[in-house]
């Protein structure tokens, strides 16, 4: 390759990101290299690089995919990377897909070696694992004098610059946030109807997208969950869901019924800001629209704008946080000491704790990766300071591995969150496996759709199987304890262990785990409805709390 021809040659690596539009890593490589009055550069190399740290699989998981991913969240990715591949060839260009060995740093910095690149440019990464990888590669590429360009376009606000308005520590509560970021860029919408042609790869194998049985899951063949992946099918979602404009002013987000899983009560758009696919400045630029149409409109912290601020101040507080996706030796954090029974944990896992509203819920998760936001409340509380008393970092696990729209920040937040360990201490406040979702289902469709078992227990007994009478359990071909199982506690008793061991980790670490001494975490301000909870029927609480943005 002619040294004329490197120094005009740009790499956009995709990680996150995986859009065309509002995409200013992209934009800076389509233009480096271009001369006077050129409007693009003369070579562009998109690349995406597969890691097996996510990808490779494993034979001994709980459920099919890698160590890290399920299927759902793998098929999910597959098709993201596909569809930024079509969209791509839509302009001359392609997706230029590499497998790496072993380290993915490495084999980025042996193509910016191999192919002479000039300018390498990449989204903004906050998670702990991204920020090493990118140091490997930044550092690599700098000492190689190649010029590295990594915008902040994940997020609404640059985390670190949030962190340093508020004298260098990250705000701990929803309002300061808010308060701290003001609003945030507008979306570099630019439209251009081509990119520059790729570069020579080489000896370089390009590979096509892999299918998931290509990558060596085998025949998979669980239920394919409803929501496919790509930034054209991100879109398609944000513009339907923009489209009721009543709909969008008048969005709450305590609202909503868990239930609903044919026409989810939310927007789902939250695996797409996840992966990328769907920017958030212009999400939220896009609703702002909508609300000037409008005569009034909900308001943070409830409205749909309000959801995309939740996302940043998670970003934000996770990115200046040591030790934020653990217990020990994360400052915020309440030092809780979790009860170990791996056989309780294996029955949440796999939905089978006896508790239909519950195991339908994690029977959701599994087959389709996704589950609504009181949805996780409900099985998050379940499993932590609501009836078994297991480490939240078991049940993080567990999501962040199987959800489609798993993110490390917003993810480790809401398990902090809902475990009472941080940012929420209304401990005594417990969802009830019981009546909580009857509320919502009283016939309990969604339990008779994904626990199938059930689909014949009469409604009466159908939140509480163990309580119908053996004739009423062989009319419905459900013989509790041996076609579905037993509860494996008793609510009544557990929620009430539960919280006196809250109450005796409160007392012990009050002093030691609250860093802003009680002021504001723990304040009327910061609170979460508990719905039809065993403490109080009243759903008038205002909820704060989300799970994922407009999931």
């Amino acid at each position: 390759m002619e040294a004329a021809t490197a120094a005009t040659a740009a790499m956009v690596w995709f990680r996150k990101g995986l859009r065309v539009h509002d995409n200013p890593a992209l934009d800076a490589a389509r233009r480096y290299g271009a001369g006077a009055g050129a409007a693009s550069a003369r070579l562009l190399y998109p690349v995406f690089v597969l890691d097996p740290r996510y990808l490779r699989p494993d034979p001994v998981a709980a459920s099919p995919g890698s160590a890290r991913a399920g299927v759902a969240r793998i098929r999910f990715l597959l098709e993201s990377l596909s569809d930024l591949d079509a969209r791509l060839r839509r302009l001359g260009s392609r997706l230029l897909i590499l497998r790496a060995r072993h380290d993915v740093a490495d084999a980025v910095c042996a193509a910016l070696k191999d192919w002479n690149i000039g300018k390498l440019c990449f989204e903004s990464d906050t998670e702990p694992y991204a920020q090493a990888r990118d140091k490997k590669v930044t550092d690599f590429a700098l000492a190689s004098g190649i010029e590295v360009f990594t915008p902040v376009s994940h997020t609404l606000f640059d985390p670190a610059e949030i962190i340093k308005k508020n004298g260098g520590r990250p705000p701990l509560t929803y309002q300061s946030f808010v308060s701290i970021a003001g609003e945030p860029p507008d979306p570099a919408m630019e439209e251009y109807s081509e990119l520059p042609p790729l570069g020579d790869t080489g000896e370089y194998e390009l590979l096509p997208v892999p299918t998931v049985e290509e990558l060596g899951y085998g025949d998979i063949s669980q239920e394919i969950p409803p929501f496919r992946g790509g930034e054209t099918e991100a879109l398609r979602r944000m513009k339907e869901s923009l489209q009721n404009k009543e709909w969008v002013a008048k969005f709450e987000k305590p609202k909503g019924d868990p239930s609903a899983f044919l026409k989810p009560s939310t927007t789902v758009l939250s695996p797409y800001l996840k992966s990328g696919c769907l920017s958030s400045r212009y999400f939220y630029h896009c609703i702002q629209d909508v609300y000037k149409s409008v005569r009034n409109h909900t308001k943070p912290p409830v409205s749909l704008i309000g959801q995309l601020l939740w996302r940043d101040f998670f970003y934000t507080v996770s990115y200046g946080t040591p030790n934020f996706d653990r217990m020990k030796g994360n400052k915020i954090c309440k030092q809780i000491p979790w009860s170990e029974n791996e056989e309780l944990f294996v029955a949440w896992r796999d939905g089978q704790t006896g508790y239909p509203w519950i195991d339908a819920i994690m029977i959701q998760l599994r087959k389709w990766g996704w589950m609504h936001h009181l949805a996780r409340h409900s099985v998050a509380c379940f499993l932590t300071r609501g009836d078994m008393f297991i480490h939240w970092e078991k049940g993080r696990d567990v999501f962040e591995r199987l959800l489609i729209d798993s993110d490390w920040a917003i993810n480790n937040g809401n398990w902090l969150w809902l475990s009472c360990s941080s940012f929420f201490y209304q401990y005594h406040r417990i969802y009830s496996p019981i009546t909580f979702g009857k509320k919502y289902d009283p016939n309990g469709n969604y339990i008779r759709h994904f626990i199938p078992v059930l689909k014949d227990m009469p409604r009466e007994y159908i939140y509480e199987p163990w309580t119908a009478p053996i004739s009423i359990q062989k009319k419905a071909n459900c013989i509790i304890g041996k076609d579905y199982p037993k509860p494996v506690v008793d609510h009544e008793t557990a929620s009430k262990e539960c919280r006196k061991r809250m109450g005796e980790a409160y007392a012990s670490s009050r002093l030691d785990a609250n860093p802003t001494k009680g002021k504001t975490l723990n304040s009327s301000r910061q609170k979460m409805p508990h719905g039809d909870q065993d403490t109080s029927n009243s759903t008038s609480a205002k909820l704060l709390k989300r799970n994922g943005p407009a999931e």
